[in-house]
Order: C-alpha cells, then sequence, then structure tokens
C-alpha cells in the first residue's frame, strides 16, 4: 500500500497524535491520478455491506463496510432519538404518602421501558387525534399499600419480610384497555420490559394511587422515549507487523494487546513468532508504540470505511427491527429533501 493510499483508507496512530482523520475522497484533489474519485452510485452498491456478527436479545453487532462516518454517525443519531417508542406521557396521582415527592415519582414512572410495539399506534395529534384514544395511548394503574406482616420471622429485621409492598416496583403497573385494545392485545404480554425495576420504598401506611397514561414519542422530545441504551460505532482496528516478531520479544509484543489479539505461534525455524489474529477485539490503546524496540515493526491504523456498530436495545423492540426503523426514517427524509428539491426547481424555471 502506497503512502497515497495509506492516506485515503486508513487513520493512522502514533505515539502521541492520530493522522488522516479526515477523508481526501474527493474530485480534483489528485489531479495527475486516473481514479476517478466522484461518488456514483454504482460504485457505492459494489462497495457496501452489512455483515452481521451478533444477535442477542436486547444487543446486536454488525459490520458497516464501505460507507462514510456521515452515514454511519446519521443510523447513530436516528437510533437514539428518532424512532419512535411508548412511554408513559401522563401521570395522575390519586394518593401519594410515600416519601418519593410527586415529581420525583413521575420522571421515575416516564423512564420505564414500555414492552409495547410503538408501529401499532398513532402520534397524538396525528390525523385528528389530538386526545387520548385507544389507537394512541394505552392506560396503567398503579394502586398499592404498605402493611405489616402478621407473621414476620422471628428475629428478621429484613423489610421485605416485616412489611408487605414495602418495595414498589414495576411489575405493579397494571394495564387496563380502553376501546378495543382488550381484543388487539390478547395473547401478548403488556406491560413494562423489566419487572424488578424499583419505583419507591414504602412503610405501613403509606400508600401510591395513580393513573399513567402511555404514548407514542421520539427521544428527541425526551430521552424516556429514546428506544436505545446505547448506539455507537468504532472504526475496525488495523494491526500490520512490519517485520517478524521473534522470541521473548513476540511475548511482550502479545502482552502490549487485549487477549485474542495477538497470538505466539512457533514458526518453521523453530522460534517463538507474534502474529495478529482478531484486530477486532483491539482496543487501540496504542501501548505498543510506548516500546522502543517495536517501532518499526509494527503500524497502526484503523479503516476508513469499516465500522463496527453496535446497538443495545431498551427492550421495547429488537435490535434487528431498530436498525431497520432507523434505516426508514432516513429514507423519509432524503425523500423529503429530494421533493423539496424538485419544487424549488421548478419554481426558479
Amino acid at each position: 500500500m502506497d503512502a497515497i493510499e495509506q492516506k485515503r483508507t486508513r487513520v493512522s496512530l502514533h505515539k502521541d497524535h492520530v493522522s488522516n482523520v479526515s477523508s481526501i475522497d474527493f474530485p480534483g484533489n489528485f489531479p495527475f491520478s486516473s481514479e476517478d474519485l466522484s461518488w456514483s452510485m454504482e460504485k457505492f452498491q459494489q462497495n457496501f455491506k452489512i455483515v452481521i456478527s451478533r444477535v442477542g436479545k436486547d444487543e446486536m453487532e454488525f459490520d458497516l463496510i464501505g460507507a462514510d462516518a456521515s452515514l454511519a454517525n446519521a443510523f447513530r443519531r436516528i437510533l437514539i432519538s428518532e424512532v419512535p417508542t411508548m412511554a408513559i406521557e401522563s401521570v395522575f396521582i390519586y394518593k401519594n404518602s410515600s416519601i418519593v415527592h410527586d415529581e420525583v415519582l413521575c420522571h421515575r414512572l416516564g423512564l420505564i421501558p414500555i414492552n409495547l410495539d410503538p408501529r401499532s399506534f398513532e402520534f397524538v395529534g396525528q390525523e385528528n387525534n389530538n386526545g387520548p384514544s385507544d389507537v394512541n395511548t394505552v392506560v396503567f394503574k398503579l394502586n398499592i399499600k404498605c402493611d405489616n406482616n402478621p407473621n414476620p420471622t422471628v428475629g428478621s429485621l429484613d423489610p421485605n419480610d416485616l412489611y408487605k409492598n414495602s418495595t414498589v416496583y414495576s411489575r405493579h403497573l397494571i394495564p387496563e384497555f380502553q376501546g378495543g385494545q382488550a381484543e388487539f392485545f390478547e395473547g401478548t404480554t403488556v406491560g413494562p420490559v423489566h419487572g424488578d425495576i424499583v419505583i419507591a420504598k414504602m412503610r405501613p401506611g403509606q400508600q401510591i394511587q395513580a393513573e399513567m397514561h402511555c404514548q407514542k414519542g421520539i427521544g428527541k422530545e425526551h430521552a424516556k422515549w429514546s428506544p436505545v441504551a446505547t448506539a455507537s460505532y468504532r472504526l475496525l482496528p488495523e494491526i500490520k507487523i512490519l517485520k517478524p516478531i521473534t522470541g521473548d520479544l513476540a511475548d511482550k509484543f502479545s502482552a502490549c494487546f487485549p487477549k485474542g489479539v495477538v497470538e505466539v505461534f512457533t514458526n518453521k525455524d523453530g522460534q517463538k513468532e507474534a502474529r495478529v489474529v482478531n484486530p477486532r477485539k483491539d482496543t487501540v490503546s496504542r501501548e505498543v508504540l510506548r516500546h522502543k524496540e517495536f517501532e518499526d515493526k509494527v503500524r497502526l491504523s484503523r479503516i476508513r470505511d469499516h465500522f463496527l456498530f453496535s446497538i443495545e436495545s431498551t427492550g421495547a423492540l429488537p435490535p434487528p427491527v431498530l436498525f431497520l426503523e432507523a434505516v426508514s426514517v432516513l429514507h423519509q427524509k432524503c425523500s423529503r429533501v429530494r421533493d423539496a428539491l424538485f419544487d424549488l426547481r421548478a419554481s426558479l424555471y
């Protein structure tokens, strides 16, 4: 790989700085090159790939290859703030004698992830639905009171043993279906994603009685509607061994990286030698560059158009669905811009 190609396709890592951080692939930047650097859909389709490496119940990791950082960042931002979910928006407190203030209680209730598919609901105010209805709102009730346990364990100091309902959990939120919701949700579980989220602590005589309205929204309006705990990406690390690293230096070289990145094997001469086996596990600590004996033997970089993307869902929707919803949102944005440009051109000519 020549110097120009290195600058174009890699972010170079040095002992005390990072270079080639900005893309230089644009027309006219290399006047003496015969390569056409203009963007084209055909070239993008040839290079763009998505490789799924891990999918769990609430987590997903995949490789986004052949894309610009602007596209990866667009997906990240949309996942955080523009993919809609359902969350508790309105809380009507009829009684609260616990030590938790009303506004704090409402805030805690709003942040509880709700197991409802937002695609089955409309936004409040959408298509003349200005008020709560069975197409845009799900009602939850909370009615719980703490009492003394008449038969506690002798000598026990555990509040859960001494009292009944001393801890208010998210599982105590009970849905109260309206209109045709009972039939629509038949056979499905409606409620908080996690039933063991602590809402409040109480003692005998204290009570919480409230009604909550769960509605559709996006994270841009409030973080409680964000469907992800985190959505992030990083560039794929690349570790190039320029000269063989053998003997005791091989063990030292391996120790400079997280476990699984570099392995030490026995080469054909019977010597220990280091080789890179899984660079994606590297945290890019650059520890190896602190040692002078490795200065001319290794080159660290990151591949500019290869992103390791991870999504961690709050549980309302699985990560693959969230990513597809983010793609749909981005597609709608592009369509609006395209239509606006067509309208602008029509008004000028």
